[in-house]
């Protein structure tokens, strides 16, 4: 089910509408229609929380983390639980939403969540439980929009007044609950009445950047420019701008970063231009039982992907393709980690762990 909906909408991808019939139902703005669309979906059955998962209509970790820990309230939803049965179907649920993406921590953090609920829940009727369960799922979602803007709250600084930022594919209100993490520290920048200038790149193969990125800083009066990704060596050399801040779906002990593909090459490029290379994430991304960047799983993605352009063939459609949807950027090429809990910097396990308390949300 799908309706259009107006611009002046809240910029808010995932939420729950306790109106939708008959107990209430998840809804999210389709981003693979953006920018030409603005469209929203309900989702009433586990199967199709999964497949907005799957299919990048809601993307971006913390924004994945809030739409599985709903799911799990429309998955049980769909599957009418007695008293005795809602806890092993929660598990189930929880389960099969987990194997909609590998790489984004949140996802199984939120899911995490919701099982830890459900034990302490403990032996009760459904109609209780379920009161108890949403409210959990709420909570994940409020936790997101405080640590989003406590993250622009915390780096707004390093953006100069007259200054530029680069940022890679899309970690604004459209990734998370609202407002963002590399986005927060743009739009905390702005909300001061600095001028700058957000340099986007358009983050190919799906283009989170062209289609979301700029469409979201347009719709706040943020100075944007967008750029291809093979122009950000001269946006750097010509020193365009003074900071790279993106997002992350992944963190490691160590402090190597998973983030969506061409992170890593954006960060060698800045080290090579002396520009100051930021990752903003809140603490549940972070996923200290990971020692470093190469036990983080990498998400391949349909080979289509790379031969089209919004589904316009523009490569033989029988050529191979490689298809990683993120890389991994080392610990060494980062500046600092921009946190709701503050800046880390040096980036360091040791300064990590003490900053994050020994272990993320």
């Amino acid at each position: 089910m799908t309706r259009t909906v107006s611009a002046e909408t809240t910029i808010r991808p995932v939420w729950w509408n306790d109106q939708a019939p008959p107990h209430g139902a998840m809804e999210l703005i389709d981003q693979t229609r953006l920018p030409a669309e603005l469209v929203h979906c309900t989702c009433t059955t586990a199967k199709s929380v999964w497949q907005a998962i799957k299919r990048l209509q809601v993307r971006g970790a913390p924004a994945i983390g809030i739409a599985a820990a709903y799911g799990v309230i429309v998955g049980l939803d769909e599957a009418a639980p007695t008293d005795e049965t809602w806890p092993d179907l929660l598990k189930k649920t929880c389960d099969f939403l987990s194997t909609s993406r590998p790489t984004a921590v949140n996802l199984f953090w939120a899911l995490d969540r919701m099982r830890k609920r459900a034990a302490r829940i403990g032996p009760c009727p459904w109609p209780q439980a379920r009161a108890l369960l949403l409210e959990e799922a709420h909570k994940i979602r409020a936790e997101d929009a405080a640590m989003c803007r406590a993250i622009g709250e915390a780096g707004h600084h390093l953006i100069p007044d007259g200054g530029g930022v680069l940022t890679h594919c899309n970690a604004g209100a459209l990734a998370t609950s609202e407002y963002g993490t590399a986005l927060a520290v743009m739009y905390a920048a702005h909300s001061r009445g600095r001028k700058f200038t957000v340099f986007a790149d358009e983050t190919r193969p799906l283009l989170q950047g062209s289609r979301l990125t700029t469409w979201e800083l347009l719709q706040t009066g943020v100075d944007v420019m967008l750029i291809c990704d093979n122009m950000a060596a001269i946006v750097l050399r010509d020193h365009k701008a003074d900071v790279v801040i993106t997002g992350a779906d992944r963190i490691a002990a160590n402090g190597d970063v998973a983030n969506k593909i061409g992170t890593y090459g954006l960060a060698v490029l800045a080290a090579a231009h002396e520009v100051p290379f930021y990752v903003a994430a809140p603490s549940s991304t972070f996923d200290l039982s990971i020692e470093d960047g190469s036990a983080i799983p990498i998400e391949h993605r349909d080979a289509a992907e790379v031969r089209t352009v919004l589904g316009r063939p523009i490569a033989p459609a029988d050529v191979p393709c490689f298809s990683p949807a993120f890389d991994v950027t080392p610990a060494r090429l980062l500046a600092g980690f921009i946190t709701e809990r503050g800046i880390i910097r040096p980036v360091t396990r040791e300064k990590i762990s003490a900053v994050l308390g020994g272990q993320a949300q």
